[in-house]
């Protein structure tokens, strides 16, 4: 089957899809986006998530076919400028703030953090674990990852 969506605000297809076959695989290896990770295939771990519609979403429990005619935002998608080498505001936080360590739950926690910003510009800290209740890291503690989200909304706020 052929899938149309539009991802990063780019109008995509992708052809031959399986009926089975996840949006995550669909990103990562019909549409070269490898930022969204595949770790658990089950929706436990957020490694890849992604936004649809708006909404963030585990790519590896949404089948290709689902997003057809829908709006795809990956970590790819974060980064501004017109050739999108600049850092957004929260991945430049997560830099800043020391929140990447080895990087392979970083693109979910980007993406869950930036959807949270964006709706709730004064989160507590009760809101930012809940946004990023369904994102695992191994490494970090999250003192980190929080401090990052923390840092992105009073940059937000500064901006807005």
């Amino acid at each position: 089957m052929r899938v149309n969506l539009t991802v990063n605000g780019r109008p995509q297809q992708a052809d031959d899809v399986w009926e089975g076959e996840s949006l995550l695989y669909v990103l990562r290896e019909r549409l070269g986006l490898p930022g969204s990770k595949n770790a658990c295939e089950q929706g436990e771990c957020g490694s890849c998530t992604v936004r649809l519609d708006g909404v963030p979403v585990c790519a590896c429990l949404v089948a290709a076919g689902q997003a057809e005619g829908r709006e795809v935002v990956t970590v790819e998608g974060l980064a501004t400028g017109g050739d999108g080498t600049e850092l957004s505001l929260v991945q430049q936080a997560f830099t800043d703030a020391g929140a990447v360590q080895c990087g392979f739950c970083t693109p979910g926690l980007l993406v869950a953090a930036d959807e949270l910003v964006r709706r709730n510009p004064d989160p507590s800290d009760a809101d930012i674990r809940e946004a990023l209740s369904g994102n695992l890291c191994r490494c970090t503690g999250y003192e980190m990852i929080l401090d990052a989200v923390r840092l992105a909304a009073a940059r937000a706020g500064e901006a807005g």
